[in-house]
């Protein structure tokens, strides 16, 4: 923890040095289904898809026996019909997963899932629903759950799922800190308001059995991207949509204990912050802080991870690879890829294509490293888990 507490902070320091402009090749991308389009990768690098045949497939966990699950929503419907999966029979020389199966089904959105080993040896496997956080314990080698009496450790509030509202923030993320403490993130319940419930536009900071409930953080329209690494709890947050086309910034934070980041009062445009034309407070925005990185208007920045090996090739070394799941006017065009991002430096595409001519071939949404050179990503529209890795 220490080196990577290290090495984040040399990042931020060495932040107005210039890694190189990174080169895009195209791949062409051919599916089971018969579909082929070309995407636009890194060079040095290729794509694979992994699995196929998935719905809304969502976040990353690995297994304490060293197992991929993955969430899939199944569809933008408030509905149960989520499913968790393991992804199985993996073979490297490929770059694919012979088998899918479903470990849990008819769930209620589920986003985001982990897992956490107890001081007494106790796996857990803790799953994030729009209306509740719950554990319970795990079993290496199981394909169903063996323990069938799950903990409620919270519960959320589950109205405003709909666009009629502003707002379509159904999604709870989890994280653990390498000290074991859990995070989980909630969404607001609109476009601009001031909430009824406190938890709403936050994320919260608990032990992992649920108790010593605090507020990390508020402030924070839709904080989808969350992970702990090292002594810093990161975050992508999705900005407002009043307020045009060109702001406000999509932002990404390193977040600190009991700050408000400013939402629905404050917000930031090109990495500065200003006042809501319309929605104002005492105080203004005065001590609202500018966020560690930002992403354009509307571009929907989601999962992410961070490539601080020693062995990571320049192009990514020492720096986040955030996907920017694509606003959801596809005129705009913003999004649709996956972005190089390290703190005060312009940003730089590694993945392009997924939006080409008004077609829509694939939408970002979770990042996870796999080893130096190499992750699994996930696309929500096209249900596909793609693997990139160094090309061999």
């Amino acid at each position: 923890m220490k080196r990577l507490f290290l090495v984040l902070t040399a990042t931020v320091l060495l932040a107005g040095l210039s890694f190189g402009q990174t080169r895009l090749v195209d791949q062409r991308i051919s599916l089971k289904n018969g579909k082929s389009f070309t995407l636009n990768l890194a060079e040095g690098f290729e794509i694979i898809p992994a699995m196929e045949g998935l719905k809304r497939v969502r976040f990353f966990a690995k297994s304490p026996d060293d197992r991929i699950f993955v969430t899939d929503m199944y569809n933008l419907a408030d509905g149960k019909r989520g499913t968790v999966y393991i992804l199985d029979g993996w073979d490297a020389e490929r770059g694919k997963f012979g088998k899918l199966i479903p470990y849990m089904t008819n769930l209620r959105n589920p986003n985001s899932c982990q897992f956490y080993r107890d001081a007494e040896g106790q796996d857990w496997f803790y799953l994030a629903e729009t209306h509740q956080l719950t554990r319970r314990k795990f079993t290496a080698g199981e394909t169903k759950p063996t323990d069938t009496k799950p903990q409620v450790l919270a519960t959320f509030p589950d109205y405003g799922l709909s666009y009629k509202y502003g707002g379509w923030h159904l999604t709870r993320t989890i994280s653990f800190s390498p000290g074991g403490k859990l995070y989980v993130s909630v969404g607001s319940s609109c476009n601009a308001c001031v909430e009824k419930e406190k938890i709403r536009a936050s994320i919260i900071e608990m032990n992992p059995d649920g108790t010593g409930q605090r507020e990390l953080a508020r402030g924070l329209r839709n904080a989808v991207g969350l992970r702990a690494i090292g002594n810093f709890v990161f975050a992508t947050n999705q900005g407002s949509d009043h307020l045009g086309l060109q702001k406000p910034d999509e932002t990404f934070y390193a977040l600190k204990q009991g700050t408000d980041y400013g939402w629905p009062y404050c917000h930031s445009s090109n990495g500065k912050i200003f006042a809501d034309p319309k929605c104002k407070r005492p105080g203004q925005c005065s001590n609202v802080p500018a966020p560690y990185a930002y992403f354009p208007s509307r571009s929907s920045a989601l999962g992410f991870d961070y490539f601080d090996d020693a062995d990571a090739v320049d192009t990514i070394k020492n720096a986040f690879l955030v996907s920017l799941h694509g606003s959801t006017d596809k005129k705009m065009g913003h999004g649709y890829k996956v972005v190089i991002m390290r703190k005060g430096e312009k940003l730089q595409d590694f993945i392009t294509g997924f939006l080409q001519k008004g077609t829509v071939f694939g939408r970002p949404c979770d990042i996870m490293k796999l080893d130096a050179n190499s992750f699994l990503l996930t696309d929500d529209h096209s249900g596909i888990v793609y693997l990139v890795r160094r090309r061999r």
